[in-house]
C-alpha cells in the first residue's frame, strides 16, 4: 500500500486510483479509507481520480503516541497533497474529517483545493457556549468520552442503528453495521479517543469565515452522532460560498444510506 512520511516521521498509508480530476476523501471519526467504497466505485466509473488516507492512528497507518489534534492531522493532509502534488481537487470530508478539511486550508491555503464537501461534518463546533447555544453540554460530552473509555464496544454497538436511522426505513444489512463497528473498534483506542476529544472541544468558526472555495454542505437531521444545528446550520451561514442541502432521513452514516443520491449532488456539483 502507498505511504508517506509526515514531519514527525509518522508513516501514513494512502490510497490512489484512476486518473482525471483528483477527489480527496477524508474519513470520519474512528474509520478510515474503506469507508468509501459506495463513492469509489462511482467516482472512478465518471473518470475521476480517487485519493483516500487514513489518518494517523487509523487503518493501515503508523500509531504514534502524539500528534491527534487537529493542527497535525490537517498538516498530514498538506503534506500527502504536496506528496502526490495534487492540485484542482475536490475534498470531501466527513464528520471530524471536515474538521481536518477545513483547518487544512485554513492553514495552508487553497490553491491545491477548488471545491469543497462536506458530508455531517462537525463543524464550526459542538460544545454549547454563548455563541453556540445549540451546542451540546460540556457533562454531556465529557460523559461520551469516560463511555468511550469504559467500553468502547458498548457505546458503538448501542448508537448503531441510529447511526444510519434505520427506524426512518433506511435499508442497511445486519452484515454491513457490525462490519462498520468493526471498522472503528480497529482504530487505536488512543486515536480514536483523542481525535474525538479535539472533535467536541474544537472551534472552527474562523475557519469556516476565511473559506472562499465553493462549499457543498450535505447532513441529516435525524443525524445522532453530530447534530445539525450547532454544525451544517450554523455553516451554511458562516460560508461565503456554499450550497446547502439537508437530507430527511439521512444519519450519520449517509455516506451509505444516501450513497446515491450524495454521490449524484456531489457530481453535479463538481461539474457547476
Amino acid at each position: 500500500m502507498p505511504n508517506f512520511q509526515t514531519a514527525d516521521g509518522t508513516t501514513l498509508a494512502y490510497e490512489d486510483y484512476g486518473t482525471g480530476t483528483p477527489i480527496v476523501f477524508i474519513a470520519g471519526w474512528s474509520l478510515f479509507s474503506d469507508m468509501w467504497e459506495h463513492q469509489l466505485y462511482y467516482f472512478l466509473e465518471h473518470g475521476y481520480r480517487c485519493v483516500l488516507l487514513d489518518r494517523r492512528g487509523h487503518g493501515r497507518s503508523d500509531r504514534p503516541s502524539s500528534g491527534y489534534d487537529v493542527d497535525t492531522r490537517a498538516d498530514d493532509i498538506a503534506t500527502l497533497l504536496e506528496h502526490l502534488d495534487l492540485t484542482g481537487a475536490t475534498m470531501v470530508a466527513h464528520s471530524a474529517g471536515g474538521a481536518e478539511a477545513v483547518r487544512y486550508l485554513a492553514r495552508h491555503g487553497e490553491a491545491r483545493v477548488d471545491r469543497l464537501v462536506l458530508l455531517a461534518a462537525a463543524v464550526p463546533s459542538l460544545l454549547q457556549t454563548e455563541d453556540n447555544p445549540l451546542g451540546v453540554p460540556k457533562e454531556m460530552l465529557d460523559w461520551t468520552l469516560n463511555a468511550l473509555r469504559t467500553d468502547r464496544f458498548k457505546w458503538l454497538t448501542e448508537r448503531a442503528q441510529g447511526y444510519f436511522a434505520t427506524h426512518l426505513g433506511n435499508d442497511v444489512s445486519p452484515a454491513l453495521i457490525e462490519n462498520e463497528i468493526r471498522r472503528c473498534m480497529s482504530v487505536s483506542p488512543y486515536a480514536s479517543l483523542e481525535v474525538q476529544r479535539a472533535l467536541m472541544f474544537g472551534d472552527h468558526t474562523a475557519d469556516l469565515e476565511a473559506l472562499t472555495v465553493p462549499t457543498l454542505i450535505m447532513h441529516g437531521p435525524a443525524d445522532q452522532s453530530v447534530p445539525i444545528d450547532p454544525t451544517s446550520r450554523r455553516a451554511a451561514r458562516l460560508i461565503a460560498n456554499n450550497v446547502y442541502k439537508e437530507l430527511p432521513t439521512a444519519g450519520h452514516g449517509m455516506y451509505v444510506t444516501h450513497a446515491a443520491e450524495i454521490n449524484a449532488d456531489i457530481m453535479e456539483f463538481m461539474k457547476a
